[in-house]
């Protein structure tokens, strides 16, 4: 939640977890798997995601043509009744409009937001960039700063001052380490949800930094979920309890240059997705990997299990 001494009244974008969807490919031709995606929607809302991304980085949007990421839009719209954030790909300010307003065509009123990253170091010239989106689009946006994929890295300072001087500023996804240390400066001075990502990898620390959530993927998203609501009644120590049997799933899904392929493969074990292929230039799941992605994966369902067992 933002600091107590961080401006009020400000439209924000609801606390809790936003799951990021995976675009699902199948067979040898890596077309986009539009039936795996719905399930995988469905599953999002039967577990109680507060909304969905849908088209960000983990979602492999740079890989889809125009008429994929429309399609994945409309099958996402069609299986769901979730609030959407949609990724802006786009760094350049005219391509990022017209994605926007892509988006905005295939979501319609369940587009709560765009999220578009951070394109610049300069607080102004982000704002620029944020600026003429809204003016062409009207869209409330999610202002995201993650410099491994953008390749863009800005300050905290700077990053709130942006926020602080667009109102159509909805929320902030903080995914520049360390996050807890970003997060903690951005809660104290801007008055919108803060989300942490990265799978969940700091999730604890965000939330004492003051994140509202998390807006991320990871295969057993409901982990994330129980962590989230249990720091909203109890604090650190009931959230901690709900996420502590899953860090090392956790741990594992992020491992540099392969987490994207370890993800979508772990979605595939579970039966969310049909295939875990990922296009170029994502890495392919290590088979060296196998055998350590069993065991976490037997201790998350596991867990899974047993907290289902306690809620009777």
């Amino acid at each position: 939640m933002p600091h107590p001494s961080a401006p009020k009244n400000r439209e924000t974008l609801p606390a809790g977890v936003w799951g990021v969807v995976a675009t699902p490919f199948q067979g040898s031709t890596l077309d986009v798997d539009l039936d795996s995606l719905a399930e995988l929607v469905e599953h999002y809302e039967n577990i109680g995601a507060t909304g969905l991304t849908v088209l960000g980085v983990f979602g492999e949007a740079a890989a889809l043509t125009p008429q994929e990421r429309r399609d994945v839009l409309e099958t996402v719209v069609e299986s769901t009744t979730l609030p959407l954030v949609v990724g802006v790909t786009a760094l350049a300010t005219r391509p990022a409009i017209e994605e926007v307003m892509a988006a905005q065509e295939g979501a319609g009123t369940r587009l709560a937001a765009v999220m578009v990253q951070a394109n610049s170091a300069r607080a102004e010239a982000v704002i620029a960039h944020l600026d003429a989106i809204h003016r062409a689009t009207g869209a409330r946006v999610v202002l995201q700063d993650y410099p491994l994929a953008s390749g863009v890295s800005i300050a905290a300072p700077a990053l709130a001052s942006v926020v602080n001087a667009c109102e159509y500023v909805i929320a902030v996804k903080a995914e520049a380490p360390p996050t807890s240390v970003a997060i903690a400066e951005l809660s104290a001075v801007v008055g919108v949800s803060i989300f942490g990502g990265l799978g969940g990898q700091g999730l604890l620390d965000e939330l004492m930094a003051g994140a509202s959530g998390a807006m991320t993927g990871f295969s057993y998203p409901e982990a994330l979920i129980a962590c989230v609501r249990a720091w909203q009644d109890g604090g650190y120590e009931a959230a901690e309890r709900e996420l502590q049997p899953y860090l090392p799933l956790i741990n594992f899904e992020q491992q540099a240059k392969v987490a994207l392929a370890i993800r979508k493969e772990c979605l595939r074990e579970r039966g969310l997705i049909k295939d875990s292929g990922v296009r170029a230039p994502a890495a392919l799941f290590p088979e060296a990997l196998r055998a350590s992605m069993a065991v976490h994966l037997k201790e998350a369902a596991s867990a899974l299990d047993a907290r289902a067992v306690g809620s009777f």
